[in-house]
């Protein structure tokens, strides 16, 4: 192998890496292993990746450097022989309502080609096709397919008059300025009910506009421009884009005084009525749309008009990767931010099938994430294909089935955080599979069916679930037990359990795979909210404000503004941080050190790990909350460690703590295993266990086959995905699942046992 057949990467420390060094091999696959927290990301993404795109940005003008994002150099001493990287990650594909499978893909410009070229009677220019634009919309929903219309019977209490409080929304309260501009204009009489004001002072309070009112503030009277309730309230909040763009506690008090539904005029298709009017074979561009990939692909086959079949050919192409990795039952109208991090990490990958660029470095961050056994070999095909192109493919990944297809593997550890960051073992999978490392152990290690399954305490109904692609699903829910709900992506689970279930049964704690805020700010003891009593400890033994123990607050360095370092931004160089030199990196001001609880400062404090907390607190409630850290796997983290520099399975866990503080009595976990190492997924099991032997119900929506082996009851849905699924296949015990036919889950269940 000459100097130049591989990435040298040396001297590495940024985050926990500890001064590694590695040679990469080009035109490989190399599979970066660990336990989470190991440092895996921090080298692949934290190092070799940033380094890689900032040298990329060197290559440009500063006139476009200005405008691209801005990376620090990583902490290594070198980093030679890079390529070009192309990073897939999973963070959510995200959008508005106007972002769709479709458009992000960009296959649904090529239908809209294909429609204003081959559709009868031929609307326009591809333009006209297009939702998003004002030529295709339809203008009573704006594009969007549907409407949000206020209700007037909820928000208003006919009742009560202005000064009671008749506009019953938060931001229309009285005393608010909104309610000034009515209780307080001199139009209404503000101690009349709604019911007896006259036809015209009704239509003056909802719809009167065009001229001023007077308002009384602090500073004397100001002029505002009058509108009615319904006006001011369909500007601010009903506009699609505005409403889904509210927080979240203005979107929950939006969405009790409104309707939302199909656009009537358009009935979801997005579109105007000269667009709907264009078809191919009968189907409209928004029947298209509509239709899953897998039934979309025949459709566009059949073209063979000599101008319309070469689009048709393009558009199928794409379609055709889309299918290749397991996203067949799909619909380009699907929103981008419905799309779970799995499914959009692959729509993300399928962009680069079609290149005909060789000679870059795709870097994945564990893409068996959210696929089914039966689809990870379908992953495998696609990240061989991208290797034989003549790339380079760094995957981190946990899963075996993806370390099995690797050329190289690097393994780090041996534990996560400071006990990390080194790595323990570098060669072929074979190699792995006999080395004593934890992910050498457990690829040794299968499990096998526990047998001593506990029995149901009672059952929890589901009755005619028809949401999404469901049909008419009813069953009952064993309470008491362990139950995994299984079956292949796109086939029902999380809506029959995320959904449905928890909407009958509105009391089960819910642990969603929504990421968790990751600013420099947040630590594990303020997300946890162990920080706010530390606060009040702090001040009560010292007789100070609790605001002086917040580096986000009154106590933070006046310097860095309690960041404990300053990023300075050098314009068109890369921008360098540094650590503060009046905190010297600790983010609190001086004077708040000299206070003290139980002989250590807030900076203290902050720097134990929740291992070392355990010893130090006594409060109940702290400790409670540190328990579930440490027993989700998490004791080595300090308290103050900022989030946004966990890891995934790290953030994964510390969410998992965090919910695990309410009561319920019902959990539902929605793959809870994602991004968590096979060692660290035993931690999850025994915790799991805890929750049911303590007399709750635990339903958990996963694919990995070690969860489902260690279930007491599994509910397997399908029998395919999308249409071909929403169907419950199989109910009962794992070993009865080993004798069950029809179910993807069962074959591959029984592929994995030992021996």
């Amino acid at each position: 192998m000459t100097p130049l057949d591989s990435i040298v990467l040396k001297g590495a420390h940024e985050h926990n890496l500890k001064n590694v060094s590695l040679r990469i091999p080009k035109d490989r696959l190399t599979v970066f292993t660990g336990v989470s927290g190991s440092g895996k990301s921090s080298i692949v993404f934290g190092t070799i990746a940033v380094e890689s795109q900032r040298q990329l940005n060197e290559t440009f003008s500063w006139f476009i450097r200005n405008r691209l994002p801005k990376y620090e150099a990583p902490r290594a001493e070198s980093i030679e022989n890079l390529s070009t990287a192309v990073v897939v990650d999973q963070k959510p594909v995200g959008g508005n309502s106007r972002s769709t499978v479709g458009t992000m893909t960009e296959i649904h410009s090529i239908l809209r080609v294909l429609f204003s070229r081959h559709g009868k009677p031929v609307a326009g220019p591809s333009t006209v096709y297009s939702f998003n634009h004002p030529q295709g919309m339809c203008g009573e929903c704006e594009g969007l397919g549907r409407t949000v219309r206020l209700d007037l019977a909820k928000l208003l209490h006919e009742d009560r008059s202005l000064n009671e409080g008749a506009i019953d929304f938060p931001s229309f309260a009285v005393g608010t300025f909104q309610w000034q501009l009515y209780a307080e204009s001199g139009l209404f009489d503000p101690d009349k009910p709604l019911r007896e004001f006259t036809a015209e002072e009704r239509e003056l309070l909802l719809h009167g506009g065009g001229f001023k009112v007077d308002r009384r503030g602090r500073n004397g009277i100001y002029k505002n421009e009058y509108e009615g309730v319904v006006t001011r309230f369909t500007r601010r909040y009903l506009k699609r884009e505005l409403f889904d763009a509210l927080g979240e506690k203005e979107r929950r008090a939006a969405e009790r005084v409104v309707h939302q539904g199909p656009c009537p005029v358009c009935h979801g298709a997005r579109l105007n009525q000269a667009a709907l009017r264009s078809k191919i074979g009968g189907r409209t561009i928004a029947d298209y749309s509509a239709m899953e990939v897998g039934e979309l692909i025949p459709e566009l086959e059949r073209i063979d008009d000599e101008v319309a079949k070469p689009v048709a050919e393009a558009a199928l192409a794409a379609l055709r990767r889309i299918e290749d990795v397991g996203l067949s039952y799909l619909s380009l109208d699907r929103e981008t931010s419905t799309l779970s991090g799995g499914e959009g990490q692959r729509l993300k990958t399928v962009r680069h099938l079609g290149s005909s660029l060789t000679g870059l470095t795709y870097i994945f961050d564990e893409p068996s994430v959210g696929l089914h056994p039966r689809d990870v070999h379908r992953l495998n095909e696609l990240l061989l294909a991208l290797r034989d192109k003549g790339n380079t493919v760094l995957v981190v990944e946990h899963d075996r089935d993806v370390i099995g297809i690797a050329d190289r593997v690097v393994d780090l550890g041996p534990g996560a955080g400071g006990h990390g960051g080194e790595v323990v073992f570098e060669g072929t999978v074979a190699g792995l599979r006999e080395s004593d490392t934890l992910t050498g152990q457990r690829l040794r290690q299968v499990p096998a069916l526990k047998g001593d399954y506990r029995t149901p305490t009672g059952a929890l109904p589901i009755r005619d679930a028809d949401l999404h692609n469901l049909k008419n699903v009813s069953l009952d829910i064993p309470t008491g037990v362990l139950t995994a709900v299984t079956g292949v992506a796109g086939s029902g689970k999380s809506t029959l359990i995320s959904n449905v279930f928890t909407q009958q049964h509105p009391g089960a704690t819910v642990v969603d795979q929504s990421a968790i805020g990751t600013s420099s700010r947040s630590t594990p003891a303020t997300y946890t909210d162990i920080m706010d009593t530390v606060r009040k400890l702090f001040a009560s033994a010292n007789g100070v404000d609790a605001g002086l123990f917040s580096f986000n607050s009154a106590g933070g360095c006046p310097e860095c503004g309690g960041h404990g370092v300053l990023r300075t931004d050098l314009a068109y160089l890369d921008p360098v941080t540094t650590t503060c030199e009046l905190c010297h990196g600790r983010r609190f001001r001086e004077e708040v050190l000299a206070y003290r609880l139980d002989g250590k400062s807030i900076v203290d404090v902050l720097a134990l790990t929740v291992e070392e907390a355990l010893g130090y607190f006594t409060e109940r409630s702290v400790l409670r909350k540190l328990s579930t850290l440490d027993e989700v796997g998490l004791g080595y983290l300090t308290l103050g460690q900022p989030l946004s520099t966990l890891s995934g399975g790290e953030r994964q866990r510390i969410k998992l703590a965090h919910r695990l503080g309410e009561t319920a009595g019902i959990y539902v976990f929605d793959e809870p295993t994602t991004g968590l190492h096979m060692a660290d997924i035993d931690v999850l099991l025994a915790l799991l266990d805890r929750l049911v032997d303590g007399g709750n119900t635990v339903l958990v929506v996963e694919h990995d086959l070690d969860v489902v082996k260690h279930a007491d009851w599994v509910i397997d849905l399908g029998p395919e995905a999308g249409r071909d699924g929403g169907q419950v296949v199989f109910q009962g015990t794992p070993s009865d699942l080993l004798h069950a036919t029809g179910s993807h889950t069962a074959t591959h269940l029984r592929a994995s046992l030992p021996g």
